[in-house]
Order: structure tokens, then C-alpha cells, then sequence
């Protein structure tokens, strides 16, 4: 696929193999990363409602290894984003103590909110936890698709598509949410 990245100041918009995407970032690290959309114009109103971060004159090196490990992982590739350096400039302790936790978890591999509340040091405090989630920056990166509702349920998810995008996430990355077929099925009958 040929890169049609288009990098303004400080943002990329880039397709990838399930649709635009684009980031944001600052001297810092990663400021904003907004999930696929069918076109580049959304991402790109998307970016520019959450601008503000200083102006940069050229791409670091980190981001071009980003874009090049995003359009992997839209692809089906195994990608591991813990060392994306990330700017969380003014979030609060709280919120930064639940993205810390979320971005222990390795690719297929999910919590609930209550767990990650626990891991985070915020026992009983699941829906704050949802809370904080929504309001994450970086989905993919701090990844927010990999937290569950109590029973194994899907749970909320504040991106375009909403919990079908989720859904569709944990599906890439081997996770299935939700009872199992009933076993006729796969019989045929």
C-alpha cells in the first residue's frame, strides 16, 4: 500500500488497511490518535478540534516508526506500543495512574474495569476507571479496546463505531467477547 501520509506541523493522517487514522504530537511524545474512519478529512476534523500542541518542523523518527507500526497492526501484525513515548501534559494523577495500568496489557490480553482499577491502586473505583478510559487520547497505544464490563460483556467504548470498533479490535488481536456458539453450529445443524 503507498503512504499517502500527510504530515501538518505536528499531525499525520495515513491509511492503513481498516481505514484512516491519524496522530498527533508534541516534543514530548504522542498527543492524540484518532482510530480508523473511512476518510481522511474526518481524521483530519478530528485532529484539528484538539490542536494547541507547539508546531514542529520535522517528523521524529519515533513517529514514523508509529505510523509504520499502526499500518501493521490495521494489517493483523502483533504489535507491542509500550515504548511510544506519550505527552499526557495535564491529566490528572487518577487518569494517569489507570493509562499506566492499561498500557501493561500485551496484545490479546484483557482486564475488566474493576481489575484495572485494582492494578492502578484504585480499588472499587471501576466506573471512574470507564470514565478515565473514555476520555483517552491515545486509543491503541494506552489500549482502552482491551478493557472488559464485569460478566465478560463488551463494555462502553467512546471511539467512532463505538463498541463494534471495540469489538471488531479485540477480534484482530484473537479475543472473542461473548458466550461461545452453541456447538450445533458448527455441525450444521
Amino acid at each position: 500500500m503507498e503512504d499517502t501520509s500527510q504530515a501538518f506541523a505536528n499531525h499525520a493522517v495515513f491509511e492503513t488497511m481498516i481505514g484512516f487514522m491519524g496522530i498527533a504530537w508534541s516534543e514530548a511524545g504522542l498527543t492524540r490518535l484518532c482510530l480508523p474512519q473511512r476518510s481522511r478529512d474526518a481524521v483530519e476534523r478530528r485532529l484539528l478540534r484538539h490542536a494547541g500542541n507547539a508546531a514542529s518542523s520535522a517528523r521524529p523518527q519515533w513517529v514514523t516508526d508509529l505510523i509504520a507500526s499502526i499500518k501493521a497492526y490495521a494489517a493483523g501484525e502483533d504489535v507491542d506500543f509500550s515504548g511510544v513515548p506519550v505527552d499526557l501534559t495535564g491529566v490528572d494523577d487518577f487518569r494517569l495512574a489507570i493509562y499506566d495500568a492499561a498500557r501493561k496489557l500485551a496484545y490479546g490480553e484483557t482486564t475488566t474495569y474493576g481489575e484495572l482499577a485494582r492494578r492502578a491502586g484504585h480499588a472499587g473505583l471501576a466506573r471512574e476507571t470507564g470514565a478515565a478510559l473514555g476520555a483517552n487520547p491515545v486509543p491503541l497505544v494506552i489500549p482502552c479496546h482491551r478493557i472488559l464490563a464485569a460478566g465478560g460483556k463488551i463494555g462502553g467504548f467512546s471511539a467512532p463505531g463505538g463498541s463494534t470498533t471495540k469489538e471488531k479490535m479485540l477480534a484482530m488481536e484473537g479475543v472473542r467477547v461473548g458466550p461461545p456458539p452453541p456447538a450445533q453450529v458448527s455441525f450444521g445443524f
